[in-house]
């Protein structure tokens, strides 16, 4: 098992949250709940690194979780 952070920002259009996995570029879900979301990007992760797997790419390990900051410009 490995773990990966999950970034989920509020998708005010489709009234639900995008998630990206920055570990993954390109790998990215949508849930209309936080719940649903998260549930999605699992399965996400999953395909993603099943997929990488089958071309036989390296996959990616998170090394140090996202650090988030706020710019007021």
């Amino acid at each position: 098992m490995t773990t990966y952070t999950v970034i989920l920002e509020p998708n005010y259009r489709e009234k639900g949250y995008t998630v990206r996995v920055p570990a993954l570029p390109g790998c990215i879900s949508y849930g209309r709940t936080k719940e649903e979301a998260l549930a999605r990007a699992r399965e996400a992760i999953e395909g993603f690194i099943e997929g990488l797997e089958k071309a036989g790419e390296p996959v990616p390990k998170e090394v140090t979780p996202v650090e988030m900051e706020t710019v007021t410009v």
